[in-house]
């Protein structure tokens, strides 16, 4: 140990999805770390994804929030918490428990969660704390809710392994959780006989791996399973026995079932025969797991979505068994720690329920705060509505980036630019969020703060501290805690540590028993702080009793007494395409990004696989829009501008954007500024898959780049798209409606130069400048009145290489020599691999590839691009 922090192995968990990888962290001594995943660790085995293996590129204290901060100037701790408890405190005396609010995110730690819920419920009195863990996984837990009456995962990793047939539906597994897929891509090498179904209205990464693809149209979910049911029913695939002991609503689900199958094809946009083959494969296997994420739960419909994926699971008994059953996979490392805390608006603490007879006043005594919240609040769209029509005064924001991460993004904006007062506690300068707030609060980051999260199959597994807390940052618990000793509940929030509120939280589990409660783990209550810091990973339920099956429901033992099959009416999404919006806007994640690119946008070989915000078309629906160009993405909500590519795999009609762009990266990329604000009437989750869109040129006078050796603000041009590059440099992709020459001179501006190799035509509108000092290439700008551009990888090479060659010199302006490699995309995250390396490798099999390049062989996860480059080529 050096100064508490130690210089050996640390066994710690990945911040990333919610597959809850182990890491191996071994720090350097210079505030840096080594990293590797953990072989002991049940998720991963030792596998990483390509962010997963980068975490050790993500711990610079660049751009941190360091110290707290009251009216944008540097403030002493004291005077935040006092500010924080004043503001708060003013608030409830004005407008009540309704008119204060917390917002808080999956990435926090169990151990946050635990105290923000226990804060915003106990001591401020009101349910009006959500979590943007609401966008990602609410349908499903408002599913496992109406299913079973508590929300449980049945299953494990492991069965998805064990399964012969794998449903993946609304899940691109080889991007957003490439773990899984690696593991269920090495389960079904070592036994082929196993088949996997893709169900996705886009020809994903996941669908190399596939036997059948379906096409699905958006919205179509409950019309397929619906159909299924019925298969299952007319087929004779019921299982009696566990229907009549262990469910109920058989027959009115049925009925609902029948009327939707019967439109079936015109409701999925899939043929008939394909629809009875994916029904055949499904009844005549018995070993069946249907895995849905986001495509399932962001919807309007997204509860009966996922209700109808488990109805099939019930009537068949298929669920609780090796192999089988109905699997949600989280998008977040702890949004299931929050849902296991209480901190959504309609939850209690502990898996307890406002509606269940005992449990309110259990929490009550046990925390010792009677004004303990009576009623769920609000849920995260309704929340900053409220905000923005005044019936919130007092906001805290944790850990998270409203400002991007909602639909109808400006509107949120208006709203938090309104706010009375906002608190925000961040690891960042750099969120959109921050510019609003009036207190920030400077928070740990992953490798310095120290607690739990939950996987999706349950697995409780500890973040371990390996780095020093950096500045004034502290754990977001022990600011809660603080404000809430300053509201005159001190007894209530007495922690020493991180293992005493796991205590706490274990002990809560254990209340209102005797109960059919599924989670449980207050047999971790008694742990010792010695227990606690070594930890190994654990799945529950640890009931106080002792063990407990590692799967839920095959006996029945269900939560409400029986589980329910639920009938699911197909409901079509709110807002529909039509002449003036004819395509369909779906959004989601890319392969080497995270959310809001906080942690993996600083990282340059993450950056390069997709360095610039893209709006994916299929080439029928783009006529006169050359892939490559600027186009406006327009909705009745709002407006981006991306760069045009052209994919056979979209689904006509629909229109595919990544998430993740921030005005920290490109302003006018945001989609979620784009995205209509209907929500599922059940669950409150926005639809994020499903917006009415219309495509037309950006227009623009100018396009370019700029390459520096420094980050440039995001508004130097009217487009602009930030990344960073290797060795500290920064590309920036530009356009903009002034003249050419006006735009080259600006940009040439912010470079300095020592000499200059000048390009300047202004007729032709064509512009080129490298910057060099003393032999040594240290900015690039280049501006034409059309895209087509000079390559930019060999010129962000030069200029980390030293001194130039006479004959790189000669071909600056050119951007490639003319005995160079052609400019190529990157594939390979981990081995700097790109497409043309692949192409020209003479292997034929993804296994060849890694042999002759090394791709593939890091974290694995661009196997599935790989392979479809290499059919490409056999084509």
């Amino acid at each position: 140990m050096d100064g508490g922090i130690p210089t050996r192995v640390v066994r710690t968990t990945c911040p990333y999805c919610g597959v809850g990888c182990g890491v191996r962290a071994t720090p350097d001594g210079r505030g840096g770390a080594a990293v590797e995943g953990d072989a002991e660790h049940p998720a991963n085995r030792g596998r990483l994804c390509s962010k997963g293996a980068a975490l050790g590129e993500t711990l610079s204290l660049s751009g941190r929030l360091l110290h707290p901060e009251v009216g944008g100037k540097r403030a002493s701790w004291d005077a935040a918490l006092d500010a924080v408890a004043e503001g708060f405190s003013r608030t409830l005396a004005s407008l009540g428990p309704e008119g204060v609010a917390l917002y808080v995110s999956g990435q926090l730690l169990t151990e946050d969660y635990y105290a923000a819920n226990k804060f915003a419920k106990g001591v401020l009195g009101t349910g009006n704390i959500d979590s943007n863990s609401r966008l990602c996984m609410a349908s499903a837990v408002a599913a496992h809710r109406r299913a079973f009456g508590e929300d449980v995962v049945p299953g494990i990793y492991d069965d998805l392994e064990q399964a012969d047939l794998l449903v993946l539906t609304g899940s691109n597994l080889a991007w957003c959780h490439p773990v899984l897929f690696q593991r269920v891509m090495a389960a079904k090498a070592a036994r082929p006989t196993m088949r996997i179904v893709v169900i996705d209205p886009r020809r994903t990464a996941t669908c190399e791996g596939a036997d059948l693809h379906l096409p699905i149209a958006p919205g179509g979910d409950v019309a397929l399973f619906a159909a299924l049911l019925v298969h299952l029913a007319d087929h004779g695939h019921g299982d009696t026995r566990y229907l009549a002991d262990h469910t109920q609503g058989m027959a009115e689900t049925l009925a609902a079932a029948r009327i939707v199958a019967a439109e079936a094809p015109a409701l999925t946009g899939l043929p008939a025969e394909d629809i009875a083959r994916f029904c055949t494969m499904w009844a005549e296997t018995p070993r069946v797991v249907t895995l849905w994420s986001q495509g399932v739960n962001q919807s309007s419909a997204g509860t009966d979505k996922a209700n109808a994926i488990i109805n099939a699971h019930l009537f068949t008994g298929r669920i609780g068994r090796p192999g089988m059953g109905p699997f949600s996979v989280t998008g977040q490392p702890n949004a299931m720690g929050g849902r296991e805390t209480g901190a959504l608006s309609n939850m209690l603490a502990g898996h307890l329920d406002w509606d269940r007879p005992g449990d309110h006043a259990a929490l009550a005594g046990f925390w010792g705060l009677p004004r303990l919240a009576t009623a769920p609040g609000l849920k995260a769209v309704d929340l900053f509505n409220a905000l923005g029509a005044g019936r919130i005064g007092a906001l805290w924001v944790m850990a998270t980036n409203p400002a991007v991460s909602l639909p109808d993004g400006d509107r949120v904006r208006r709203a938090l630019a309104t706010a009375p007062f906002l608190v925000l506690s961040e690891v960042t300068q750099r969120s959109d969020t921050a510019a609003y707030a009036h207190v920030r609060l400077p928070a740990l980051a992953w490798g310095e703060k120290d607690g739990t999260v939950t996987n999706s199959e349950r697995v409780i597994s500890r973040q371990r501290a390996f780095l020093p807390w950096p500045g004034e940052a502290k754990p977001d618990w022990w600011a809660v805690a603080e404000v809430a000793k300053r509201m005159g509940h001190a007894n209530a929030f007495t922690w020493s540590g991180p293992s005493a509120i796991f205590r706490e939280h274990s002990a809560v589990t254990g209340l209102a028993r005797p109960a059919a409660r599924a989670f449980d783990i207050s047999g971790l209550a008694a742990r010792s702080d010695a227990d606690y810091a070594t930890m190994p990973p654990t799945r529950w339920p640890v009931p106080a009793g002792g063990p407990a099956s590692d799967r839920f429901f095959s006996d029945g033992n269900i939560p409400s007494g029986r589980a329910r099959l639920v009938p699911t009416p197909f409901r079509a999404p709110r807002a529909q395409p039509d002449a003036a919006f004819p395509l369909r806007l779906l959004t989601g994640r890319l392969r080497d990004q995270w959310h809001m690119m906080t942690r993996t946008g600083s990282v340059p070989r993450l950056m390069a696989h997709a360095p610039e915000p893209v709006l994916t078309l299929h080439p029928d629906d783009a006529p006169g829009l050359a892939a490559g160009s600027l186009v406006q993405a327009e909705t009745p909500a709002g407006a981006a501008v991306l760069r045009l590519a052209h994919d056979p795999g979209q689904r006509r009609g629909t229109a595919f954007v990544p998430m993740h762009w921030t005005a920290q990266f490109a302003p006018a990329a945001r989609i979620n500024a784009a995205l209509i604000a209907a929500t599922d009437p059940v669950s409150g989750q926005p639809e994020l898959k499903h917006t009415p869109l219309r495509v037309s040129p950006y227009a623009a006078a100018w396009h370019g780049f700029l390459l520096t050796p420094q980050r440039c603000e995001t508004d130097i041009a009217g487009w602009c798209a930030s990344a960073p590059l290797e060795g500290g440099a920064w590309r920036h992709e530009l356009a903009g409606p002034e003249a050419p020459q006006e735009a080259f001179a600006r940009l040439r501006g912010l470079l300095r130069a020592e000499d200059w190799a000048l390009l300047e035509d202004p007729v032709a509108g064509v512009f080129r400048a490298a910057a060099l000092c003393g032999g040594v290439l240290t900015g690039f700008v280049a501006v034409a009145p059309a895209a087509l551009l000079p390559p930019r990888d060999w010129l962000a090479a030069l200029m980390t290489s030293g001194l130039l060659a006479p004959a790189d010199r000669a071909a600056l302006l050119v951007g490639r020599r003319a005995d160079g490699p052609p400019p190529s995309p990157m594939v390979c995250a981990c081995h700097g691999v790109t497409a043309a390396a692949i192409a020209g490798c003479g292997a034929d099999d993804v296994a060849g590839v890694g042999a002759a390049t090394r791709a593939g062989t890091g974290c694995g996860s661009c196997k599935p691009e790989i392979a479809s480059l290499l059919a490409r080529e056999i084509a």
